[in-house]
């Protein structure tokens, strides 16, 4: 048993690592980018310009367009008082096409967040960042994510002393909170909470309009509230710039990148095929051209992720 619990340890530590080894890789520019001095529409009222705009301009050496007037609270806010209709990668899509409309820009780019639990167990909060690059001259999408461990928490209490462990647990005040009476789907709701003195005073207001002597707190989790999932904006930004600054052997169009990861590494003990990547094939986003590439470094997988040696 004891071994069992060793070997989906292993499992686990190795999967986190996969997915948040491509978070420490550092974009460098190379090339001339086809949107040198080209104006991009992003429409964002929650900051997302301040991480977004200074990776794409530098990398792509164009110039991005912080666009105004449309609340964007209105296709779904994290505080589920307005529920989002549409997928994730649709609301980018929304955001950016509206963009695009309100600048008159042929190209634009939008971000959208998602919160929940890990992947792997279930038990950590989860952040999901996507980003998309819309090009009409072109007729080209690409799609960017980056994805990790979040600060997404709540609590339901009457006790000053339990919110104010919570908010420094959450990282307050750098992270703002969320308060509400009697429970998380209350429609009374003040947001932004940014200092000591204003969340007292929340819940001050909240102890007040509550009938059942209850305080939900939770962690705000929209972009310029929280600098955690700022942090992973950004990574998406230069993962979609690498996107972008890859060009097609084929038809020299932008986004040639993976589109298919193949498993079946041989364990080095065995030589059973496991379900680790042996080969990823990169693909265009315009036309059909594929090309697959045996993934270098590892020749075999290590015999502790076999199912044949343990099973």
């Amino acid at each position: 048993m004891r071994e069992y619990f060793k070997l989906t340890f292993f499992h686990l530590s190795h999967l986190i690592k996969s997915v948040l080894r491509k978070k420490s890789m550092q974009f460098t520019s190379s090339g001339i980018s086809i949107y040198e001095n080209k104006e991009v529409a992003l429409l964002t009222q929650h900051a997302k310009e301040k991480v977004i705009v200074p990776v794409l301009n530098l990398a792509l050496a164009c110039r991005v367009k912080h666009v105004t007037g449309y609340d964007t609270d209105r296709l779904g806010t994290f505080t589920r008082d307005i529920l989002r209709q549409d997928t994730q990668i649709e609301a980018a899509r929304q955001k950016a096409r509206i963009g695009m409309k309100l600048s008159g820009l042929s190209l634009g780019i939008a971000s959208e967040g998602s919160f929940g639990a890990d992947p792997f167990t279930g038990m950590l909060p989860w952040n999901v960042e996507m980003l998309t690059w819309i090009d009409d001259k072109h007729d080209i999408e690409i799609v960017a994510m980056s994805q990790g461990e979040s600060n997404l928490a709540h609590i339901l209490t009457n006790s000053w002393e339990e919110i104010e462990l919570f908010a420094q647990q959450a990282g307050f005040p750098e992270h703002y909170l969320v308060v509400r009476p009697e429970s998380e789907n209350d429609t009374r709701i003040l947001k932004g909470i940014s200092d000591w003195d204003a969340l007292k005073e929340a819940f001050v207001w909240a102890h007040n309009e509550s009938q059942n002597n209850l305080i939900f707190v939770e962690t705000d989790m929209r972009a310029h509230a929280n600098p955690k999932r700022m942090q992973n904006i950004r990574l998406a930004a230069e993962e979609l710039a690498k996107k972008i600054s890859s060009t097609c052997p084929a038809c020299n169009a932008p986004g040639y990148w993976i589109v298919e990861h193949l498993t079946g590494l041989p364990c080095q003990a065995c030589g059973t095929a496991t379900h680790e990547i042996r080969a990823e094939v990169y693909g265009c986003c315009k036309c059909m051209h594929r090309v697959t590439l045996e993934r270098s470094g590892s020749t075999y997988a290590n015999p502790g992720l076999c199912e044949y040696c343990n099973p």
